[in-house]
């Protein structure tokens, strides 16, 4: 394994009304309440997952720590 640790800054740009409840939920389970809100994860397979689901609703920016 590498030194590098990977995290993601996800930023909320479009809002999750009139969506279904699950990507409602996948937004808050993310951490995001506001528009232009970002928050910081590690780069794992279930973050990313959760990001492909929200995709159009989300701005996501990659960012290596070594």
């Amino acid at each position: 394994m590498s030194a590098q640790e990977k995290t993601l800054h996800v930023t909320l740009v479009k809002s999750p009304i009139g969506y279904s409840k699950r990507q409602k939920g996948t937004v808050r389970a993310l951490g995001l309440r506001r528009i232009n809100q970002t928050v910081v994860h590690k780069d794992t397979p279930v973050i990313r997952g959760m990001l492909q689901k929200v995709s159009h609703l989300v701005r996501v920016e990659e960012e290596v720590r070594s």
